[in-house]
């Protein structure tokens, strides 16, 4: 079957999980024509591969029999996960996305589904990053799960108990790594939705020890920093005049105002304490706040200032009068018309980030958000939105503050500069770098970040950018075949464009070379296995 007939047939299924479906098949069945679709139509298909779409994927994974791309380990795999990964069909990967499927996007525990999650993360590293295909492993930990209708559920495939938790938590993530370490020395590890106790706590005990990070936490900060940081563009302000409200204080909503508050002590010489006062949140009991410190989890209590309580969201915004709203709690329509008009009167151009994935646990559409504001707001949201014509006339693209733009050219430059670590000035610079990518008439039409059809050039730029900056702070090395650095950013440009898979036949704007050629790209697409391992 043709491309375009590929195309019109996926444009005629009703549902986009059916969409999903089709692709899914595509890829095992069809290599080559799946990433000639993705790289050619990436803004029309990236909702079907991943969010919104990925979610009720997720959900479903067991009960509608996915074979899966990825790799299953469990615990009950505990003194066996080396040989699992020496058995694993494709030898040569430098990238493996890992999930425990604690916490899937907004959707919470769907245990072993979350490999759903792996595998679209993968797949972007491809379509946006240009990483290899057969580089990057998928991987689902399997330590149970505490959703009991899956554990009551006959066709869930996972390990039929409660989680595990602490030790022996440890002990299965702590082989894991290890395990990953003696296979592939310079393998890059990505953690992916794990729940908010575990997910501080790998991060922290692994970030210095290997090549690793948690998109969920400083991916998730990077791309919400770049989309302040166009937004100041867009609006002539400084992110110092700012004043920061977060619903939703987890490891996301937490990792933006530590990424938020770095960037003030960077570039406008504030300290710790001053930058971390900008930033207030609001969770589930109400403002976080010095008088409930001795209930506060450890991730909070930076941001537990010596302001009186407030009971909810809406009169911590009669009361903060935050300049910047930031959703990232999975509340839906919790950003009500009363909110974004308080806001709106506050402020000529508030900032509304409704963050919160899948698109039905939005805070707000973009829509209810420039209504309520006369079109003044600087919004971005987690999932996509169609353009909106504006009264007068005016039409704008509501950003998408798609994590897709950061972790692959942060994961693709950490592997081609084998960089020893990545601590939070890689995020920043990623930030800075993508929050000056649009233009002064993209950012006027709503365009805080680049258009999805053009993610794989910021991609590459980004990458150019980071590997530059790995090699010159002294975090890596010199990609392989590079004998001196270059002088111009052009010059580290090509040598990531020389380096990035594209399809084979028509699929993406360069044929890779460095070391590969058109020929080399038709042997990664047609060596790629789809391995169906078991739990």
């Amino acid at each position: 079957m043709s491309s375009d007939a590929m195309l019109a047939k996926l444009r005629q299924l009703p549902k986009d999980i059916e969409r999903y479906e089709l692709l899914r098949n595509l890829q095992q069945d069809n290599a080559e024509l799946f990433f000639q679709l993705l790289f050619q139509h990436t803004e029309e298909l990236l909702p079907y591969v991943y969010t919104p779409t990925v979610g009720q994927a997720c959900q479903e994974y067991c009960a509608r029999g996915f074979s899966t791309r990825g790799l299953y380990l469990s615990a009950a795999d505990r003194g066996r996960m080396l040989q699992k990964l020496r058995a694993w069909p494709q030898q040569g990967i430098s990238l493996a996305v890992v999930t425990d499927g604690e916490r899937i996007l907004g959707l919470g525990d769907l245990g072993v589904g979350g490999m759903g999650i792996s595998e679209g993360k993968a797949l972007l590293y491809t379509v946006a990053g240009g990483v290899p295909p057969s580089s990057v492993l998928p991987v689902c930990l399997d330590v149970g799960t505490n959703n009991k209708a899956l554990l009551e559920d006959p066709t869930y495939t996972g390990l039929k108990q409660r989680r595990l938790t602490g030790a022996a938590f440890d002990a299965v993530m702590d082989e894991f790594v290890s395990a990953v370490q003696a296979w592939r020395p310079h393998v890059l590890v990505q953690f992916e939705d794990f729940g908010n106790v575990n997910a501080f706590r790998v991060l922290d005990r692994w970030r210095e020890r290997c090549c690793c990070f948690n998109d969920d936490m400083q991916g998730t900060a990077a791309v919400a920093l770049a989309g302040l940081l166009a937004g100041m563009r867009a609006t002539g302000g400084s992110l110092e005049q700012q004043t920061f409200l977060f619903l939703g204080a987890g490891e996301a909503g937490t990792a933006i105002g530590e990424l938020i508050s770095q960037q003030l002590m960077r570039r406008h010489g504030l300290s710790l304490q001053q930058a971390r006062g900008r930033c207030y949140y609001v969770d589930s009991k109400g403002l976080v706040c010095a008088a409930r410190r001795q209930e506060l989890q450890h991730h909070k209590l930076p941001f537990a200032h010596d302001r009186p309580f407030l009971p909810d969201l809406e009169t911590a915004v009669r009361q903060l009068k935050p300049s910047v709203l930031i959703g990232v709690a999975a509340q839906p329509g919790v950003f009500t018309a009363t909110i974004l008009s308080l806001m709106a009167q506050q402020h000529q151009h508030p900032v509304i980030f409704s963050l919160s994935n899948p698109t039905s646990l939005a805070e707000c559409t973009a829509q209810q958000a420039l209504e309520a504001t006369a079109g003044r707001a600087v919004f971005a949201s987690g999932s996509p939105y169609p353009p909106l014509v504006l009264p007068g006339g005016r039409q704008v693209f509501p950003a998408q503050a798609n994590n897709a733009y950061v972790f692959p050219a942060v994961g693709h430059a950490a592997v081609l500069t084998r960089c020893s670590s990545i601590p939070d000035a890689v995020f920043l610079e990623a930030a800075e770098a993508l929050g000056a990518m649009s233009s002064s008439q993209q950012l006027a039409q709503g365009r805080l970040f680049p258009p999805l059809s053009e993610i794989r050039t910021a991609c590459e730029q980004l990458t150019a950018h980071l590997v530059q900056f790995m090699v010159g702070s002294g975090l890596g090395q010199l990609p392989e075949g590079v004998a001196a650095a270059p002088g111009a950013a052009a010059g580290w440009l090509g040598i990531v464009q020389q380096r990035c898979f594209a399809p084979p036949s028509g699929g993406g704007e360069h044929a890779a070379s460095g070391g590969g050629s058109v020929r080399r790209q038709q042997q990664e697409v047609r060596q790629l296995v789809v391995a169906r391992s078991k739990l």
